[in-house]
């Protein structure tokens, strides 16, 4: 006999609006404290969605490496039965892979988990919907890259998370609220009723043993009551990054045709590459523009380069950047950028000074940054990167956690030790002479703009 789960009073407006009236098309975002049951009532989504239209679905985690600890193989304390059992019948099955953590059902339905650190995996895929786990924390280029497979097939998505900051998950929660057709609620561990009062205090207790008063009340407010205010947890830059919008230093920076443009790198092929693009005026470093994609060939990025308007001052690459690869037959990215795509004014960071000493270079020059607020991958991943956890000593490491942060850090990380290097102005600028008695060539315009462009430095 086939027993499905009963759905808590607080879990049906999400249930209620994917499952009624059919599933095409829909969207929606759930944001709920912990142990809300936030994976049992999409799974049940889910287990609805693959009986009422056969087809392919997917349950995406931030990282693939978590998806057998967190879905696969958990049980539930409650009933001692493993929650993919509750989940997904056995007796509807045809297989289950557990390697590949893969399960076919008898009516041609398929259900998988995915990494969403892995997505370009997913090449030439179809299919009728996706459930993106813990979404805060994952790359949001996964869904860049998912969304139009949806839309060929009608396809519907959830997005289920507790509040990490104002990151990407925080943008698209105001998004859909206003928007027709989706689904967004914010649910507190106040608005569920889940927990008495008591275990709410105690649980907070329970954090601010653990990470002390301010972090811990911190941690509490984000994980139970759902406030996107809270400070992330081990965050590297945090404190800069709320600095620098008070500051007003986030904001529209427009690219300035009078200066000169300069790109650092961080190069990956199975993981994320990440191209800042600089501009430098008076000691003001100005971010005006990033681009990131993932698996794409050198071509490619050669293509985004040539591709903009701006007028290149030197491109500068990681040191890694100068290793032979056999895949370009014993060629290095530099020979190839310099050779095969004909790009200028190409350098290798020679810099090896360790991570940690570039991070603090990097909070030194915050001081210093203005970032264009429409770079919105940039400013989510440098408010998410953050310490490890070491949950045997209950403290943080000093490296950060590998996630896909990592790419655009190490971006801002390369651009703090080579923002000072002085480069040529693209066009020669006369010394300006100023004369009384009308003899003047240069209006008093032309003399301020003049000595801007003499404070340029890279």
């Amino acid at each position: 006999m086939i027993v499905q789960r009963r759905i808590r009073n607080y879990q049906a407006p999400l249930h209620r609006y994917m499952v009624d009236g059919g599933m095409l098309d829909k969207r929606a975002i759930w944001l709920a404290h912990r142990r809300a049951g936030k994976d049992e009532v999409a799974l049940q989504v889910t287990f609805q969605a693959l009986i009422d239209r056969p087809g392919s679905y997917w349950t995406c985690l931030p990282t693939y490496s978590q998806c057998r600890k967190a879905l696969w193989a958990a049980v539930n304390p409650h009933t001692g039965v493993r929650r993919l059992s509750e989940a997904f019948p056995e007796e509807l099955r045809e297989s289950t892979n557990e390697n590949e953590m893969f399960i076919r059902f008898k009516n041609g339905s398929t259900w998988q988990l995915i990494g969403a650190d892995q997505y370009n995996t997913l090449v030439g895929a179809s299919v009728a919907g996706v459930t993106f786990s813990e979404w805060a924390l994952s790359n949001p280029s996964a869904w860049g890259y998912i969304s139009p497979m949806l839309r060929e097939n009608n396809g519907w998505a959830m997005f289920i998370t507790t509040p990490r900051g104002k990151n990407h998950a925080y943008d698209m929660y105001n998004y859909a609220r206003k928007t027709d057709g989706w689904f967004a609620e914010v649910s507190s561990a106040m608005d569920t009723g889940a927990f008495a009062t008591a275990q709410l205090d105690e649980i907070k207790a329970e954090y601010v043993a653990l990470y002390g008063r301010d972090f811990g009340s911190a941690q509490f407010e984000q994980e139970y009551m759902c406030s996107f205010e809270a400070a992330i947890l081990g965050s590297f830059y945090g404190t800069e990054l709320a600095a620098a919008r008070s500051e007003g230093r986030i904001c529209d920076v427009a690219y300035d045709p009078d200066l000169p443009v300069m790109t650092v790198w961080d190069i990956g092929y199975s993981d994320d590459t990440v191209i800042l693009f600089v501009q430098i005026i008076a000691n003001e470093v100005r971010i005006i523009d990033t681009y990131s994609s993932n698996g794409q060939n050198l071509a490619h990025y050669a293509g985004v380069i040539s591709g903009k308007p701006y007028e290149y001052s030197r491109h500068v690459l990681p040191h890694d950047a100068q290793a032979k690869t056999l895949a370009a037959a014993g060629r290095s990215v530099y020979e190839q950028f310099t050779k095969d795509y004909d790009l200028k004014n190409v350098t290798i960071l020679q810099n090896r000074n360790t991570e940690m000493q570039g991070i603090l270079a990097a909070r030194h020059l915050f001081s210093r940054l203005w970032i264009d607020q429409g770079q919105e991958d940039f400013l989510n991943a440098l408010g998410q990167f953050r310490r490890e956890w070491d949950d045997d000593k209950k403290c943080f490491r000093d490296r950060p956690v590998h996630d896909w942060t990592n790419h655009f850090a190490d971006a801002l990380r390369y651009l703090s030790w080579v923002w000072k290097e002085p480069v040529r102005k693209k066009t020669p600028v006369p010394n300006p002479t100023l004369s009384i008695g009308g003899q003047s060539t240069m209006t008093m315009g032309d003399l301020m703009k003049s000595v801007r462009q003499r404070h340029v430095y890279d």
